[in-house]
């Protein structure tokens, strides 16, 4: 078997045990980027083979580091890895070389992982469509002429091809949940300060892990998730609870709520829900009901929460782009749109859009009660063509914003909860499908737990089909 077939566990325990040399693993890692990136541009600013083979052989010398020991690691290109490009998918950012690890990306570098490059994003990771003026389009393993999603685009694509063992990614509107069921891997987006952020704002941002097993997304939450002095925000859970092999648990008679559609609410591609349910089986094999039920809370108040939320951020982070007239021409149209709704916001709507958001949460907190967990589609359309911005029309509804077809993802972000997009299926003509499975807050161990057993159970279902 290749190296590149085993999945992250097994690969970091042969690393471990010294029963393959790092040089080994980056050859063949480097060789399977070399035969599929062409086709699908996921891995972008690749670094130069002989140097990244001296860092291998350099890691065969040293000590142990941690799990990622000589594992090659393509960051996705909202982060900073310091010495590498650090573009946003921007023509104003191209040339730009960061001059820094984000703290999870020093946290991989400090467990062992050897920085080859970058993966592709959306232009400064807006809209679920991975392409830029930088680095162009990133299409999906699956059927080349459409997208993998984003904004870690790029993380799905090199993950699900193999060209790397595990990535990072980052959430804020299902941008680790979309590309997963947009390319049948998996996308944890860790509960509210899991994974730190160096900021006193609860914004709905967060860095997480991508795998092609629930395992691989465990064992890299380990490394990315723990405190920090410089993260006021920060659970301080000690991370090595995700070290697999996750403790095992009896599911027999939890209670998963299915909100589909939120009753009709969200517009849907024929076909989505069909392929959702097939999720259910797995999850009723291991003594789950799956009840069809919605939070007692109207959705279109989360949405225009949401809108504000994201306004907001994208203004603080951009507004000088927009207010030079030179660089605002460079920009593309949906961040355009998202920076002149946050520059018109005030403190009398940021005070407001707050207390909506307190009050989503205390009606989830309510509905798990009587819920353990929620399922939710991890997307309302199929991967659609590289060509096309985003979908303009849904079930026949027309979309109002760049991003309404993704609306599935939002409810979850603004409660800061745990969330494991997982593989559910694919449709007739062979395009992957997600869900959902979401946890109360700070139970991502749980929901790492029973998506561990969902997989498992799933196997062997499929075993006997």
């Amino acid at each position: 078997m290749s190296l590149v077939e085993l999945d992250a566990v097994e690969l970091a325990e042969r690393i471990r045990r010294r029963e393959v040399s790092c040089t080994e693993v980056m050859a063949a890692y480097l060789d399977q980027i070399e035969q599929h990136n062409p086709r699908v541009n996921a891995i972008v600013a690749l670094r130069d083979r002989d140097e990244l083979m001296r860092e291998a052989a350099e890691r065969d010398r040293e000590p142990y580091r941690g799990w990622m020991h000589g594992f090659p690691l393509a960051v996705k290109d909202l982060s900073a890895a310091a010495g590498l490009p650090w573009t946003f998918g921007s023509p104003i950012f191209a040339d730009q070389i960061a001059q820094h690890d984000d703290l999870f990306v020093r946290r991989m570098r400090d467990a062992g992982a050897i920085v080859i490059g970058k993966t592709n994003v959306p232009e400064f990771g807006l809209g679920s469509q991975t392409y830029n003026p930088v680095y162009g389009q990133t299409r999906n393993p699956h059927d080349l002429s459409r997208t993998p999603g984003g904004s870690s685009g790029g993380a799905a694509a090199a993950v699900a091809l193999r060209m790397l063992p595990v990535a990072d990614g980052s959430d804020y509107l299902g941008s680790l949940r979309n590309p997963a069921a947009f390319t049948n891997t998996y996308g944890f987006r860790p509960s509210l300060g899991r994974v730190p952020s160096t900021s006193f704002v609860a914004q709905l941002d967060t860095a997480g892990p991508m795998g092609r097993t629930v395992a691989d997304v465990a064992a890299l939450l380990s490394v990315q998730a723990g405190p920090d002095p410089g993260a006021p925000l920060a659970i301080t859970e000690d991370p090595s609870v995700f070290v697999p092999p996750l403790p095992e648990r009896d599911f027999s008679g939890t209670r998963i709520a299915w909100v589909g559609d939120f009753d009709g609410y969200l517009a849907m591609e024929p076909g989505v829900l069909d392929v959702c349910r097939g999720a259910f089986a797995a999850f009723e094999e291991l003594g789950c009901e799956v009840v069809p039920a919605v939070p007692d809370f109207p959705m279109d108040r989360v949405w225009r929460t949401v809108l504000t939320w994201r306004g907001w951020n994208v203004a603080a982070n951009l507004g000088s782009l927009y207010r030079a007239p030179a660089l605002r021409s460079r920009l593309k149209p949906e961040l355009v749109w998202e920076l002149e709704q946050g520059l018109a916001l005030s403190a009398a709507d940021l005070g407001p859009a707050a207390l909506e958001r307190t009050r989503w949460l205390e009606a989830l907190l309510r509905f798990f009660e009587d819920f353990d967990f929620i399922l939710a589609p991890s997307a309302q359309v199929f991967p659609f063509s590289v060509d096309v911005p985003w979908p303009s029309t849904v079930g026949g509804r027309t979309m109002d914003t760049y991003h309404r077809w993704m609306e599935t993802v939002a409810p979850w972000s603004l409660a800061g909860v745990p969330v494991m997009g997982m593989p559910a299926g694919f449709s007739p003509d062979g395009l992957p499908m997600g869900v959902q499975l979401i946890g109360p807050p700070r139970a991502d161990l749980p929901v790492l737990q029973l998506a561990s057993a969902h997989e498992s159970r799933s196997m062997l279902l499929r075993a006997k089909a």
